[in-house]
């Protein structure tokens, strides 16, 4: 009799729900030290957020990645720990908060994926900008994906981009630049 083991299921990318906390913060705690472990709580309301679009990346069940990002206006941050708001004004900016991928998975495309498909539902939606704060020595990664250090000249987004800690830049690029990899 043929024993056969069944083929690992196709990758999905979908968007993140809550009963993904766990997975969630298990990558957190795997990837980060502990100053930047946001909360299940702030991720909850994250997810309530009408400007949230944020994603995982799946396979079997397991979620091996996360891109947590929201609908935004260029030049705003959202402090570490704080929630999505949803702007006052006309929403212009994929603003990328956080993106982890499990050490176990590093080096597989995951964070790419998950960029490509954020940067085109943004361009259909008619955003213009993407934009993050780099952290933990991040700057080279954004950088080869088209992402440059941007001036903040307002005092309330350097207060929240000091949360993040020294070394933090806040940085953006045209979202509908080529996909860089």
């Amino acid at each position: 009799m043929l024993n056969l083991i069944p083929a690992p299921s196709a990758p999905i990318l979908r968007a993140l729900h809550p009963d993904d906390l766990p997975m969630l913060l298990d990558i957190q705690r795997a990837c980060y030290g502990d100053a930047f472990i946001e909360s299940g709580d702030v991720y909850l309301r994250r997810l309530a957020s009408a400007a949230n679009c944020s994603l995982v990346y799946e396979r079997d069940g397991q979620v091996y990645a996360y891109l947590a990002a929201y609908r935004s206006s260029y030049g705003k941050i959202t402090p570490l720990h704080g929630d999505f708001q949803v702007p006052d004004d006309m929403a212009n900016t994929l603003y990328l908060h956080d993106m982890a991928v499990h050490p176990a998975c590093a080096g597989q495309g995951l964070a790419q994926a998950l960029l490509e498909s954020l940067w085109t539902q943004g361009r259909l939606s008619g955003l213009r900008h993407t934009a993050l704060v780099s952290v933990q020595d991040s700057l080279d990664f954004w950088a080869r994906r088209g992402y440059v250090v941007q001036p903040l000249r307002d005092a309330g987004q350097r207060a929240r981009l000091a949360t993040y800690g020294e070394g933090a830049v806040y940085m953006a690029r045209p979202l509908d630049t080529a996909t860089l990899t």
